[in-house]
């Protein structure tokens, strides 16, 4: 790539940013003018796109797999037997309301985070509005625990599996050496709440005596998309170990595809519509910035890094870690987690051939081999980069899709807003997550 084609790509790729920031455009117009203004001169090309699909398609098949999944569980009523579930369980308190949705939370953390937020955010609304609160804070409060609850198995978040996919850590091994730090993460939340959501958690409403759950519309088709949702779930759990490995991105096809049967053979409503209510726009969204990212790759700068990572630091491997905690909390908060998370697993790849503790083949998707010695630096990235998005509105695909959410329901969810809640506790998550790969740095033997 020609230096002017360099500067071209880094000018387009600021630009999309400060539209979105000060929300200038709407984030995916300024994704996809972003993509069109690289394609028209030459920057991105035929072959970038398939780069793109071979590096990004998973993640984007978990989030719309589980947005089908999500979506044809609507016409059920489950939302609004649980919610009404819930909403006795607060008894009227706003403590227990945002205690609640973060016990909730946990309790789907087997589900892309993503999917998490579709299936809660209409039960959150709806409490939410009973007890006459704002519902951007609880509803933001979906996206930031999802995200951080994400980090207790490995397809609870895209950019966890994409760094767990990358060495090859299966299902297990992820629950052995890195589930705690997520736990650690998600528990440092809950004394946030009453500063950073101080209004929510004092609220007291009075709750009409005659609350009672509401009878499911469709009982039959409610059981078998239930169903259809519990053979995703053991699939995510136990796919790694069938005769034909299933991943999860194809656990995700898999479901929505038994999900879209289930509702065709039920006829409560054509397929056509269930789909037509995909949020596309969240889609459309990633995957412009997977492609810018892919453009910025062609630059070089990535390797150019990697060099600078080694020239700086040498082998000292809890230096990088740290370095890339930081660094993938940083730059998560203005860029989607999933495309930063792929860089710096290029980068860091780079980094270990270029200090002789891999050979030249660790560059490949393929190479698995990796010393227990470089695992905190893989974790500090999974942790910096899931964590990271919990600081801004575009940090996470999970906090995309709680924006659409909210503009939906009339009360649009602007970058500084998401931000207010977001930057605190992302801060506090971190910190704790540097002592986490500290405490692994020394446990795998330096």
């Amino acid at each position: 790539m020609s230096d002017l084609q360099a500067i071209i790509t880094f000018v387009v790729f600021g630009t999309v940013l400060l539209a979105i920031v000060f929300d200038l455009l709407d984030m995916a117009l300024a994704a996809l003018l972003g993509v069109s203004t690289l394609t028209a001169v030459g920057v991105f090309t035929l072959q970038d796109i398939l780069n793109v699909v071979r590096t990004f398609g998973g993640p984007l098949a978990l989030l719309f797999g589980g947005m089908v999944v999500a979506r044809t569980l609507m016409p059920t009523g489950l939302f609004d037997y649980i919610g009404n579930i819930f909403l006795r369980a607060t008894r009227g308190s706003g403590k227990r309301f945002l205690l609640g949705v973060v016990v909730l939370v946990v309790l789907c953390a087997f589900l892309p985070n993503a999917t998490t937020v579709l299936l809660l955010a209409p039960i959150v609304i709806r409490v939410a509005t009973a007890l006459k609160v704002d519902l951007v804070p609880p509803l933001v409060l979906i996206a930031i625990v999802s995200n951080s609850a994400g980090l207790l198995i490995l397809v609870g978040d895209p950019a966890t599996f994409l760094v767990g996919s990358s060495i090859g850590m299966t299902f297990t091994q992820y629950l052995r050496q890195v589930s705690l730090g997520g736990v650690l993460s998600l528990l440092m939340i809950v004394p946030l709440l009453p500063w950073v959501m101080g209004n929510i958690w004092r609220t007291r409403c009075a709750l009409t005596a005659d609350l009672k759950p509401e009878p499911l519309k469709h009982p039959l088709f409610a059981a078998s998309s239930l169903v259809v949702l519990a053979v995703m779930v053991l699939l995510f759990l136990f796919g790694d170990f069938l005769p034909v490995r299933i991943v999860p991105p194809s656990t995700a096809i898999i479901g929505c595809s038994l999900a879209l049967l289930s509702a065709y053979g039920a006829k409560i409503e054509p397929i056509d519509k269930v789909l037509s209510d995909i949020d596309w726009k969240t889609l459309v969204f990633l995957a412009c910035m997977f492609c810018l990212v892919e453009a910025l790759t062609k630059t070089g700068v990535l390797h150019g890094l990697s060099q600078s990572l080694y020239g700086w630091l040498g082998v000292d491997v809890l230096a990088v870690a740290l370095v890339m905690l930081a660094t993938g909390g940083l730059v998560g908060t203005v860029v989607a987690n999933i495309p930063v998370v792929a860089a710096m697993v290029l980068i860091v790849k780079g980094y270990f051939v270029i200090a002789r503790l891999v050979p030249e083949d660790a560059l490949g998707a393929t190479f698995v081999e990796w010393p227990v010695t470089t695992l905190p630096v893989f974790v500090a990235m999974m942790f910096g980069g899931t964590l990271g998005g919990n600081g801004t509105v575009i940090g996470a695909s999970a906090n995309i899709v709680c924006a659409g959410i909210s503009a939906r329901h009339g009360k649009p969810l602007t970058f500084v807003t998401f931000m207010r809640y977001g930057i605190p506790i992302m801060i506090c998550q971190l910190a704790v997550s540097a002592l986490y790969v500290l405490g692994l740095y020394y446990l795998t033997g330096r």
